[in-house]
């Protein structure tokens, strides 16, 4: 269960910075070599660097090496857990009639 936890946490870790915001929403276009991205991020390589190792660890988005340039991607399996674990988070439970509260 806690390991459970852990993913959750990388997956929302995710979505909390503007920056890999605008990097996830980049990619909705297609793979984008690391390059392109600085280009289009008011952010040094460092910092592009960071944003790509918390996007990767999540799941949400997959690299590969070419040469001196990684490439990114958004995984399709990375965005589906990630979407059902927001849907997860967002949608009440239904209650169950014996667990109610208070006696009542």
């Amino acid at each position: 269960m806690a390991n459970s936890y852990v993913n959750e946490a990388k997956v929302m870790k995710a979505f909390c910075d503007e920056n890999r915001l605008r990097v996830l929403e980049m990619l909705t276009t297609g793979e984008k070599c690391a390059c392109m991205l600085l280009a289009n991020l008011n952010i040094g390589q460092p910092a592009l660097s960071y944003h790509m190792k918390i996007l990767v660890e999540s799941g949400i988005v997959v690299s590969r090496q070419d040469g001196k340039w990684t490439h990114y991607r958004l995984s399709e399996e990375g965005g589906a857990y990630a979407k059902e674990l927001v849907r997860t988070f967002v949608t009440p439970k239904e209650i169950q009639q014996e667990n109610v509260c208070c006696g009542k």
